[in-house]
Protein backbone atom coordinates (compact mmCIF):
# COMPACT_ATOMS: atom_id res chain seq x y z
CA UNK A 1 0.00 0.00 0.00
CA UNK A 2 2.68 2.23 0.50
CA UNK A 3 4.30 1.82 -2.46
CA UNK A 4 0.88 2.21 -4.35
CA UNK A 5 0.55 5.58 -2.16
CA UNK A 6 4.11 6.81 -3.48
CA UNK A 7 2.97 6.43 -6.96
CA UNK A 8 -0.47 8.20 -6.37
CA UNK A 9 1.81 11.13 -4.78
CA UNK A 10 4.04 11.10 -8.14
CA UNK A 11 0.93 11.83 -9.84
CA UNK A 12 0.28 14.75 -8.60
CA UNK A 13 -3.47 14.29 -7.89
CA UNK A 14 -3.76 18.50 -7.57
CA UNK A 15 -2.87 18.95 -10.68
CA UNK A 16 -5.66 16.70 -11.69
CA UNK A 17 -8.33 19.63 -12.14
CA UNK A 18 -6.35 20.91 -14.96
CA UNK A 19 -6.93 17.94 -16.93
CA UNK A 20 -10.58 17.36 -16.09
CA UNK A 21 -11.96 20.56 -16.19
CA UNK A 22 -10.80 21.72 -20.29
CA UNK A 23 -12.79 18.68 -21.22
CA UNK A 24 -15.79 19.49 -19.08
CA UNK A 25 -15.64 22.99 -20.49
CA UNK A 26 -15.57 21.87 -24.34
CA UNK A 27 -18.35 19.52 -23.54
CA UNK A 28 -20.68 22.05 -22.18
CA UNK A 29 -19.24 23.92 -25.53
CA UNK A 30 -20.31 21.50 -27.74
CA UNK A 31 -24.09 21.07 -26.15
CA UNK A 32 -26.40 22.62 -29.08
CA UNK A 33 -24.20 21.93 -31.34
CA UNK A 34 -25.14 19.99 -34.59
CA UNK A 35 -25.25 16.26 -34.14
CA UNK A 36 -23.14 15.58 -31.22
CA UNK A 37 -21.98 12.24 -30.33
CA UNK A 38 -21.47 11.94 -26.17
CA UNK A 39 -19.71 9.06 -25.99
CA UNK A 40 -16.34 10.31 -27.39
CA UNK A 41 -16.39 13.04 -24.59
CA UNK A 42 -15.08 9.72 -22.15
CA UNK A 43 -12.14 9.07 -24.28
CA UNK A 44 -11.19 12.90 -24.52
CA UNK A 45 -11.30 12.62 -20.51
CA UNK A 46 -8.86 9.66 -20.71
CA UNK A 47 -6.68 11.74 -23.15
CA UNK A 48 -6.67 14.24 -21.06
CA UNK A 49 -5.83 12.73 -17.64
CA UNK A 50 -2.90 10.39 -19.29
CA UNK A 51 -1.73 13.53 -20.45
CA UNK A 52 -1.22 15.14 -17.26
CA UNK A 53 -0.01 12.02 -15.43
CA UNK A 54 2.27 11.36 -18.04
CA UNK A 55 3.86 14.99 -17.70
CA UNK A 56 3.86 14.57 -14.36
CA UNK A 57 5.62 11.48 -14.11
CA UNK A 58 7.60 12.72 -17.18
CA UNK A 59 8.96 16.05 -15.05
CA UNK A 60 9.48 14.09 -12.49
CA UNK A 61 12.32 11.87 -14.22
CA UNK A 62 13.58 14.86 -15.80
CA UNK A 63 14.02 16.74 -13.42
CA UNK A 64 15.11 14.19 -11.23
CA UNK A 65 18.21 12.72 -12.90
CA UNK A 66 19.56 16.12 -13.92
CA UNK A 67 19.54 17.12 -9.68
CA UNK A 68 16.96 20.64 -9.88
CA UNK A 69 14.95 18.51 -7.24
CA UNK A 70 17.35 17.55 -5.03
CA UNK A 71 15.99 20.30 -2.22
CA UNK A 72 12.70 21.04 -2.03
CA UNK A 73 9.75 22.60 -0.71
CA UNK A 74 6.45 20.83 -1.87
CA UNK A 75 5.99 17.04 -1.68
CA UNK A 76 8.50 15.41 -2.48
CA UNK A 77 9.42 13.67 -5.50
CA UNK A 78 9.79 9.85 -6.79
CA UNK A 79 12.92 10.31 -8.06
CA UNK A 80 14.60 13.35 -6.14
CA UNK A 81 13.39 11.80 -2.96
CA UNK A 82 15.19 8.26 -3.76
CA UNK A 83 11.16 6.68 -4.09
CA UNK A 84 11.55 4.97 -6.81
CA UNK A 85 14.11 4.19 -9.73
CA UNK A 86 14.44 6.75 -12.10
CA UNK A 87 13.85 3.77 -15.35
CA UNK A 88 10.25 2.59 -13.51
CA UNK A 89 9.52 6.97 -13.48
CA UNK A 90 10.58 7.09 -17.48
CA UNK A 91 8.76 4.23 -17.61
CA UNK A 92 5.67 5.15 -16.24
CA UNK A 93 5.52 8.24 -17.91
CA UNK A 94 5.30 6.42 -21.33
CA UNK A 95 2.49 3.88 -20.05
CA UNK A 96 0.55 7.14 -19.53
CA UNK A 97 1.53 8.74 -22.67
CA UNK A 98 0.54 5.62 -23.78
CA UNK A 99 -2.81 5.69 -22.40
CA UNK A 100 -3.31 8.73 -24.06
CA UNK A 101 -2.27 7.52 -27.04
CA UNK A 102 -4.89 4.65 -27.65
CA UNK A 103 -7.54 6.48 -26.43
CA UNK A 104 -6.62 9.22 -28.81
CA UNK A 105 -6.59 6.88 -31.66
CA UNK A 106 -9.79 5.81 -30.68
CA UNK A 107 -11.20 9.35 -31.09
CA UNK A 108 -9.26 9.64 -34.41
CA UNK A 109 -10.59 6.64 -36.03
CA UNK A 110 -14.12 8.01 -34.97
CA UNK A 111 -13.39 11.43 -36.40
CA UNK A 112 -10.30 12.91 -38.77
CA UNK A 113 -6.72 11.10 -38.26
CA UNK A 114 -5.31 14.60 -38.14
CA UNK A 115 -6.01 14.74 -33.84
CA UNK A 116 -2.77 11.78 -34.17
CA UNK A 117 -0.75 14.10 -34.92
CA UNK A 118 -2.18 16.58 -32.74
CA UNK A 119 -1.77 13.90 -29.55
CA UNK A 120 1.98 13.52 -30.89
CA UNK A 121 3.13 17.41 -30.40
CA UNK A 122 1.05 17.49 -27.34
CA UNK A 123 2.97 14.21 -25.89
CA UNK A 124 6.29 15.61 -27.76
CA UNK A 125 5.72 19.35 -25.70
CA UNK A 126 4.56 17.21 -22.63
CA UNK A 127 8.04 15.50 -22.34
CA UNK A 128 10.30 18.48 -23.75
CA UNK A 129 8.71 20.29 -20.71
CA UNK A 130 11.58 19.44 -18.74
CA UNK A 131 12.84 16.96 -20.78
CA UNK A 132 15.56 16.66 -23.46
CA UNK A 133 18.86 18.78 -24.39
CA UNK A 134 17.12 22.39 -24.10
CA UNK A 135 13.88 21.64 -21.83
CA UNK A 136 11.54 24.96 -22.16
CA UNK A 137 9.86 24.54 -19.04
CA UNK A 138 13.87 25.83 -17.89
CA UNK A 139 13.34 28.68 -20.15
CA UNK A 140 10.39 30.49 -18.40
CA UNK A 141 7.78 28.82 -21.52
CA UNK A 142 5.91 26.50 -19.03
CA UNK A 143 2.85 28.45 -18.97
CA UNK A 144 2.74 29.23 -22.83
CA UNK A 145 2.75 24.92 -22.90
CA UNK A 146 0.31 24.91 -20.32
CA UNK A 147 -2.07 27.52 -21.66
CA UNK A 148 -2.12 26.01 -24.91
CA UNK A 149 -2.46 22.28 -24.74
CA UNK A 150 -4.35 21.98 -20.82
CA UNK A 151 -6.43 25.44 -22.47
CA UNK A 152 -7.04 26.01 -26.16
CA UNK A 153 -6.28 22.12 -27.38
CA UNK A 154 -8.17 20.32 -24.81
CA UNK A 155 -11.30 22.31 -24.29
CA UNK A 156 -11.48 23.06 -28.42
CA UNK A 157 -10.48 19.32 -29.34
CA UNK A 158 -13.13 18.17 -26.44
CA UNK A 159 -15.67 20.14 -28.31
CA UNK A 160 -14.93 18.90 -31.50
CA UNK A 161 -14.70 15.25 -31.46
CA UNK A 162 -18.61 15.64 -29.79
CA UNK A 163 -19.63 17.93 -33.29
CA UNK A 164 -16.94 18.01 -35.29
CA UNK A 165 -16.83 21.63 -35.76
CA UNK A 166 -14.66 24.74 -34.07
CA UNK A 167 -17.50 27.23 -32.32
CA UNK A 168 -15.59 30.60 -31.63
CA UNK A 169 -17.05 29.90 -28.27
CA UNK A 170 -14.97 26.94 -27.74
CA UNK A 171 -11.97 29.19 -28.12
CA UNK A 172 -12.91 31.60 -25.48
CA UNK A 173 -13.93 29.02 -22.77
CA UNK A 174 -10.61 27.29 -23.86
CA UNK A 175 -8.99 30.87 -22.37
CA UNK A 176 -10.92 29.82 -18.84
CA UNK A 177 -9.32 26.53 -18.44
CA UNK A 178 -6.19 27.58 -20.20
CA UNK A 179 -6.00 30.62 -17.56
CA UNK A 180 -6.69 28.83 -14.55
CA UNK A 181 -4.61 26.16 -15.21
CA UNK A 182 -1.63 28.58 -15.46
CA UNK A 183 -2.52 30.21 -12.57
CA UNK A 184 -1.98 26.63 -10.84
CA UNK A 185 1.43 26.62 -12.30
CA UNK A 186 2.48 29.71 -11.24
CA UNK A 187 1.66 29.07 -7.29
CA UNK A 188 3.72 25.79 -8.16
CA UNK A 189 6.24 28.07 -9.57
CA UNK A 190 6.13 30.69 -6.90
CA UNK A 191 6.81 28.44 -4.24
CA UNK A 192 9.67 27.45 -5.74
CA UNK A 193 11.72 30.58 -7.16
CA UNK A 194 14.46 29.93 -4.44
CA UNK A 195 15.14 26.14 -5.48
CA UNK A 196 14.91 26.66 -8.46
CA UNK A 197 17.35 30.02 -8.78
CA UNK A 198 19.77 27.73 -7.14
CA UNK A 199 19.41 24.74 -9.68
CA UNK A 200 19.45 27.31 -12.78
CA UNK A 201 15.83 26.59 -13.61
CA UNK A 202 14.62 29.55 -15.35
CA UNK A 203 11.26 29.34 -14.98
CA UNK A 204 8.80 32.35 -15.44
CA UNK A 205 8.32 32.89 -11.71
CA UNK A 206 12.60 32.79 -11.82
CA UNK A 207 12.61 36.14 -14.02
CA UNK A 208 9.76 37.74 -13.11
CA UNK A 209 11.07 37.72 -9.56
CA UNK A 210 8.83 37.08 -6.47
CA UNK A 211 6.56 39.88 -6.47
CA UNK A 212 5.47 40.41 -9.96
CA UNK A 213 4.76 36.58 -10.01
CA UNK A 214 2.22 37.13 -7.42
CA UNK A 215 0.78 40.04 -9.76
CA UNK A 216 0.39 37.35 -12.26
CA UNK A 217 -1.42 34.70 -10.36
CA UNK A 218 -3.92 37.51 -10.00
CA UNK A 219 -3.70 38.25 -13.41
CA UNK A 220 -4.47 34.68 -14.71
CA UNK A 221 -7.46 34.45 -12.50
CA UNK A 222 -9.17 37.76 -13.46
CA UNK A 223 -8.31 36.85 -17.24
CA UNK A 224 -10.37 33.64 -16.62
CA UNK A 225 -13.35 36.04 -14.93
CA UNK A 226 -13.12 38.33 -18.34
CA UNK A 227 -13.44 35.53 -21.14
CA UNK A 228 -16.29 33.83 -18.89
CA UNK A 229 -18.31 37.46 -19.13
CA UNK A 230 -17.42 37.54 -23.23
CA UNK A 231 -18.85 34.33 -23.52
CA UNK A 232 -21.96 34.98 -21.23
CA UNK A 233 -22.28 38.48 -23.47
CA UNK A 234 -21.54 37.61 -26.86
CA UNK A 235 -23.30 33.64 -27.08
CA UNK A 236 -24.41 32.41 -23.79
CA UNK A 237 -25.81 34.40 -20.96
CA UNK A 238 -26.22 31.80 -18.15
CA UNK A 239 -22.10 30.86 -18.90
CA UNK A 240 -21.83 33.35 -16.09
CA UNK A 241 -22.18 31.08 -13.57
CA UNK A 242 -18.74 30.27 -14.26
CA UNK A 243 -17.77 33.98 -11.75
CA UNK A 244 -19.60 32.20 -8.63
CA UNK A 245 -17.08 29.31 -8.59
CA UNK A 246 -14.13 32.21 -8.84
CA UNK A 247 -15.42 33.15 -5.11
CA UNK A 248 -13.02 30.34 -3.99
CA UNK A 249 -10.24 31.78 -5.39
CA UNK A 250 -10.15 34.93 -3.08
CA UNK A 251 -9.10 33.14 -0.34
CA UNK A 252 -6.14 32.23 -2.43
CA UNK A 253 -5.41 35.21 -3.58
CA UNK A 254 -5.42 37.16 -0.47
CA UNK A 255 -2.30 34.96 0.96
CA UNK A 256 -0.39 35.09 -2.55
CA UNK A 257 -1.05 39.05 -2.24
CA UNK A 258 -0.18 38.55 1.67
CA UNK A 259 3.14 37.37 0.81
CA UNK A 260 2.60 33.61 1.60
CA UNK A 261 5.74 31.56 0.74
CA UNK A 262 7.46 28.54 0.71
CA UNK A 263 4.68 25.59 2.19
CA UNK A 264 1.99 28.32 2.82
CA UNK A 265 1.78 28.22 -0.86
CA UNK A 266 0.89 24.37 -0.54
CA UNK A 267 -2.35 25.57 0.68
CA UNK A 268 -3.24 28.19 -2.07
CA UNK A 269 -2.26 25.10 -4.61
CA UNK A 270 -5.19 23.03 -3.20
CA UNK A 271 -7.43 25.94 -3.10
CA UNK A 272 -6.76 26.99 -6.56
CA UNK A 273 -7.43 23.04 -7.63
CA UNK A 274 -10.61 23.83 -5.92
CA UNK A 275 -11.08 27.19 -8.10
CA UNK A 276 -10.81 25.05 -11.00
CA UNK A 277 -12.89 22.56 -10.48
CA UNK A 278 -15.71 24.98 -9.31
CA UNK A 279 -15.24 27.05 -12.40
CA UNK A 280 -15.25 24.58 -14.69
CA UNK A 281 -18.08 22.28 -13.53
CA UNK A 282 -20.32 25.84 -13.76
CA UNK A 283 -19.03 27.51 -17.00
CA UNK A 284 -19.78 23.34 -18.68
CA UNK A 285 -22.97 23.94 -16.72
CA UNK A 286 -24.06 27.17 -18.01
CA UNK A 287 -22.74 26.55 -21.37
CA UNK A 288 -25.13 23.61 -21.49
CA UNK A 289 -28.46 25.46 -20.17
CA UNK A 290 -28.05 28.30 -22.92
CA UNK A 291 -27.34 26.36 -25.76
Amino acid sequence: MAAVNRWILGARPRTLPAAVVPVAIGAGAAAGGPSPVWWRVLPALVVSLALQVGVNYANDYSDGVRGTDDVRVGPARLVAGGLAKPSHVKAAALAAFGVAALAGLSLALATTWWLVAVGLVAMLAGWGYTGGPKPYGYLGLGELFVFVFFGLVATVGTTYVVIEGFPARAWVAGCVAGFLACALLVVNNLRDIPTDRAAGKRTLAVRLGDHRTRWLYVGCVLAAAASIIVIAVVWRRWTALGLLGLLVALAPIRLVRDGAEGKQLIAVLGATGRTQLAVGILVAVGLALSS
